[in-house]
């Protein structure tokens, strides 16, 4: 007799099942997760790998196990639960319970690597992490200081090489299990569209903005050569990786003083103000926040303060990499970070809270729709309040006592762009490369050849000495050692334009929009607040909507904020080689 056939009700049952259970498992693994990144220990790394495994494991069998209902029509709410409890993962694990554990064991590892990766410089007493050596990426103006730091830190990572292969097959092994080609497709196929189709999306967007990072790596180029010399930096070819301020050349905005236009300087310098009026790691926080509630949203709750880490201990390693949390996907809300005073964490600490704003915002949907619209709207959002820092904000706050003139604007969109037009192309590349990597279109042999080849055909950078397969170099960045999914950056770098038009518009800004703050403005937070609740309950576009108007990502708002820049650049650059 053959089986019988599923109902709408069998369905709807294993659902609630399916929420219930997944929610009590990455409530322990998150928990889990928080003390292994705050507490790194070889016991907290093995204890969060347990816990990670099981929740993965669970989320791998109800995916499985949801397939009985594929040709079941549902009603929509109970079809698009199905679909994202397949999609959500971003590590699938093998059935084999032997393979499953070894997998989230090396990710767990691989990540404590880094976490734990050092550079102890020749002849010194002190050893140096990441936070120390992003200070003298951003500091140093020495070429050779520089290189050996570079050198350096990217020594942490030749010994994640054959376990990062290795973790490679065994995702692979998983994500098969699954009903996908591979990881990099299972990562592709969580924006309503094609695997294939979200990867020619990214290029489309890419090409939209291409124009304006070419003019701005010219303009840098040549800059860095007035500085450096021809020997050191190339007139027609790439910019060497370490001269650009940051360990990955992934934003340049710390090299501003060096290319900064002639009669720029706005009057004003945050970081020094910040340190000025003594301003601690919780201030910080407390400015962030400030903007939120000042858009209508409710303060944080008591256990945020609690909770949260805002400093390095002295005791003990911590990932310092900043990130928000959401322990129990309700309202234990947490960053972890080590706040530095200065500007950039000024922006930072936004963003981060604009996770944890929209994560409150979403907590009332069923668990499976407790995220964003696509991952890239929750990098975006923080972001695009970032935007509303402008001189104008800031005097609001008391920080300064005025905006500078409207002529010091060329300065004030040049130091943004060194931070968020540069990253367009970094952000573009982590994941084509991992999705070459995951395919098998590029194998473990090639790892560091394509990998550069990536880096030069999109950044324009190339290594400050020569790499070879020795070397394992995409590694030293964390995302890559830590499995997660880089494209959510390059469409929030997108996104956070498009919303924050939007959202000046709806404030009723007629400034130029490179000028408008929507801080203060009720109804914008009423616009933001009524796309945050969606959470993911619908698809991207209709979220898009909500906030936009509009149902296709567009970067023609980068174009638009930046137009007095990029015209600038362009005359800058006139009769000079653009392009490597």
């Amino acid at each position: 007799m053959p089986p019988k056939a599923p109902t709408v009700a069998e369905a709807r049952a294993f659902v609630e099942k399916v929420e219930a259970r997944l929610l009590e498992a990455n409530v322990e693994a998150s928990r889990a997760d928080w003390v292994k990144s705050t507490y790194i220990t070889d016991d907290t790394e093995a204890l969060a790998a347990k816990a990670d495994e099981r929740a993965i494991n669970a989320q791998v069998e109800l995916a499985k196990a949801s397939t009985r209902f594929d040709r079941l029509k549902l009603p929509a709410d109970l079809a698009r639960k199905l679909k994202l409890l397949k999609i959500s993962l971003t590590l699938a694990t093998p059935a084999d319970p032997k393979a499953s554990e070894e997998l989230t064991r090396i990710v767990s590892g691989m990540e404590g690597a880094y976490g734990k990766g050092k550079w102890c410089p020749p002849g010194s007493d002190k050893c140096l992490d990441i936070e120390d050596l992003s200070r003298l990426m951003a500091e140093s103006r020495v070429p050779n200081q520089l290189r050996d730091a570079w050198v350096g830190w990217h020594r942490i990572s030749p010994p994640m090489r054959p376990d990062f292969a290795r973790y490679v097959a065994l995702a692979n092994q998983g994500a098969r299990e699954l009903g996908f080609a591979d990881t990099g497709a299972l990562w592709r196929s969580k924006y309503d569209m094609p695997p294939d189709d979200f990867a020619r999306e990214m290029d489309r967007l890419w090409e939209q903005v291409r124009p304006l990072y070419l003019q701005l790596h010219a303009y840098v180029r040549n800059r860095l050569r007035e500085k450096y010399g021809d020997d050191a930096v190339p007139a027609t070819g790439p910019i060497p990786a370490h001269l650009l301020g940051n360990m990955w050349a992934q934003t340049w905005e710390n090299v501003y003083s060096l290319v900064a236009p002639p009669n720029a300087d706005p009057g004003y310098d945050l970081t020094e103000i910040l340190k000025g009026r003594k301003t601690d790691a919780q201030q910080m926080v407390r400015y962030g926040e400030g903007f939120f509630t000042s858009l209508g949203f409710a303060s944080l709750p008591e256990t945020f303060w609690q909770r949260s880490l805002f400093t390095k201990p002295r005791d003990r390693e911590v990932v310092c990499h900043a990130s928000a949390w959401d322990v129990d996907f309700a309202d234990d809300l947490r960053v972890k970070m080590c706040i530095d005073i200065t500007g950039e964490y000024f922006a930072t600490i936004h963003h981060e809270l604009g996770h944890n704003f929209y994560q409150r915002a979403y907590n009332r949907q069923p668990y499976l729709f407790r995220d964003s619209a696509n991952d890239g709207f929750h990098e975006a959002i923080g972001d695009t309040i970032a935007l509303s820092i402008t001189p104008e904000y800031l005097v609001k706050l008391g920080l300064l006592d005025k905006a500078p003139d409207p002529s010091k604007d060329i300065g004030l969109l040049l130091n943004q762009a060194l931070d968020k037009i540069s990253f367009l192309p970094f952000g573009l590349l982590i994941d084509q490369w991992r999705w070459k990597v995951f395919s098998g279109e590029v194998p473990p042999e090639k790892y560091n050849e394509s990998w550069w080849a990536l880096r030069r055909k999109y950044q324009g950078v190339t290594p400050p000495v020569a790499r070879s397969e020795e070397d394992f170099d995409p590694g030293a960045k964390y995302h890559v050692a830590a499995n997660v999914p880089y494209a959510r950056y390059f469409l929030a770098d997108i996104l956070q334009f498009q919303f924050h038009c939007a959202l000046a518009q709806a404030a009723g800004c007629t400034e130029p929009l490179h000028r408008c703050s929507i801080y203060g403005n009720k109804e914008a937070g009423r616009r933001l607040n009524a796309m945050l609740e969606m959470g993911q309950s619908r698809p991207w576009p209709d979220a898009l909507e909500a906030l936009t108007g509009e149902r296709q990502m567009d970067a023609t708002a980068i174009r638009d904020y930046f137009a007095p820049l990029e015209r600038w650049l362009e005359e800058q650059n006139r009769g000079k080689p653009v392009g490597w």
